[in-house]
């Protein structure tokens, strides 16, 4: 099938052999699980009959996230109309707020339903308990939009609110400078908690410019479910190599150099480096030296470690002139490291990992000396700053998912992130919809002008929630 296709072949070999493995080993992964599950009730009467009569009521709680083969285990337990004794069965679930779609999940489970049990019944629930009516007009007028959707007129018994806001920047560094404006004067003069506040993004590698601006401002903060950006693992690495070149004969730079030894592999054991500490403990010497002198006798292991050395050596000579944007440009190139990161042949220019590297390289063209930039991204340990739950809950769209705040800032309203150049157009705009809907009294849109230091496109998105862009004629999925 792939006979073209090299890349597409490997992989159907490495699936095969991962599908062999499994089945010697007697192995299921979950996607088998669910698999087995649906064949076991398809093809075994006596299975199916058994589970049948052990549920009597079947519900589903954000049945828009379920999967196609997830719904027809449900369509095998259910005891459709025409049985005498027919299941009683619910699912409870927006379409608007389908935005799984790369788990496997289909958006068609719902809005397809009704055709599937034609005999089923839907109740519409379209009070809203959370936002304000400007707040919910401006969801309303985004989702209308959607060709695929199920129509609800959304309202609410809350009071009016004020306006959605929308914030213009030059870029990046500025956006989040007025984001922290306007987050000084919500707490200072609007009577407003820290923790009322969150920022989403599309993107993790967006969190860097709302970091900084919030370390420079010392508004507190945290990232929700995740780690702070110079905390990323494949940021991490790339600052020990940094603290090695700028101070080999350290103990920071001894921690440093145990973090990358391994960086990309080079099979350097735990064993071995335990002999490195011995080693250089008995000799007086910091850890870089000893690695320079100890015997290593396992031969690919020696000629791994010699390359590093080979590498690092004339850095360490030159770090005075040596600016951190190039050197890490070096380490990506020298060893491979997007490759490395993302296990992938050609890694994708998308890819979160890559994105996050990138941003880093950004940050670090601002300084023209290592050390200076070390100092800074050390800053960032202030966990009384970075890592307050009590502060500013910074987060993805998706992982705000069903959480609420009073005040919303959604950043990066620009084209290429929001909608993402490469999502289906509507589900980014459930995507859209799903951060705005978080909102219960204010409600903050902002995009730069200029994105990744070129000039950038606001996001069609802003002019539908603000009922700029009329929706085109077209009769709704249900």
């Amino acid at each position: 099938m792939f006979e073209s296709d090299k890349t597409m072949a490997q992989i159907a070999d490495i699936y095969q052999a991962y599908d062999d493995t499994k089945a010697n080993k007697m192995l299921l992964d979950f996607d088998d699980l669910l698999l087995e599950a649906y064949y076991l009730l398809r093809d075994n009467e006596v299975v199916r009959a058994r589970y049948q009569g052990t549920f009597q009521s079947i519900m589903v709680d954000e049945f828009q996230d379920t999967n196609p083969v997830q719904f027809e285990i449900l369509r095998l337990l259910i005891r459709e109309n025409g049985n005498p004794e027919p299941s009683s069965f619910w699912v409870a679930g927006d379409d608007h707020q389908a935005i799984y779609s790369f788990t496997g999940a289909s958006v068609g489970n719902i809005l397809n339903f009704q055709s599937m049990f034609p005999d089923s019944r839907r109740f519409i629930l379209d009070l809203n308990y959370r936002s304000t009516p400007q707040i919910l007009r401006a969801c309303q007028n985004l989702i209308q939009h959607n060709v695929k959707q199920i129509h609800k007129d959304l309202k609410t018994d809350n009071h009016d609110g004020d306006d959605v806001v929308v914030l213009e920047a030059s870029n990046e560094q500025t956006e989040a400078m007025g984001m922290v404006n306007e987050i000084v004067d919500l707490i200072e003069r609007r009577g407003y908690q820290y923790s009322d506040i969150a920022v989403l993004y599309r993107c993790n590698f967006q969190s860097r410019y709302c970091e900084e601006a919030f370390m420079q401002a010392k508004i507190p903060y945290h990232i929700q479910n995740g780690t702070t950006f110079y905390d990323r693992w494949e940021v991490r690495c790339l600052l020990d190599y940094l603290r090695v070149i700028n101070a080999p004969d350290s103990d920071e730079g001894d921690e440093a150099l145990l973090n990358i030894l391994n960086v990309p592999v080079r099979y350097v054991s735990n064993a071995l480096k335990d002999q490195l500490k011995v080693f250089s403990r008995e000799r007086g010497i910091h850890y870089y030296q000893g690695l320079k002198s100890m015997i290593i006798t396992v031969p690919y292991v020696r000629k791994f470690i010699k390359e590093l050395l080979a590498f690092m050596d004339p850095l360490i000579d030159k770090v005075e002139s040596m600016e951190p944007v190039q050197v890490i440009q070096q380490i990506r190139t020298a060893f491979d490291y997007d490759r490395f990161i993302v296990d992938e042949d050609i890694p994708s220019p998308d890819d979160v990992k890559i994105n996050n590297i990138n941003q880093l390289q950004l940050a670090a063209a601002r300084y023209s000396t290592i050390g200076a930039f070390l100092e800074y991204t050390d800053s960032f340990q202030d966990e009384t700053i970075a890592d307050d739950k009590e502060g500013v809950s910074l987060m993805t769209v998706h992982k705000a998912k069903g959480l609420e705040f009073p005040v919303v800032f959604v950043i990066g309203l620009v084209e290429g992130l929001m909608p993402s150049g490469k999502g289906n157009l509507e589900e980014e705009r459930r995507i859209c919809f799903v951060a705005i809907s978080r909102a219960m009294h204010l409600l903050f849109l902002s995009y730069p002008l200029n994105y990744l230091g070129q000039p950038s496109k606001k996001s069609i998105f802003l002019d539908e929630i603000l009922g700029k862009r009329p929706p085109a004629i077209h009769k709704s999925a249900a």
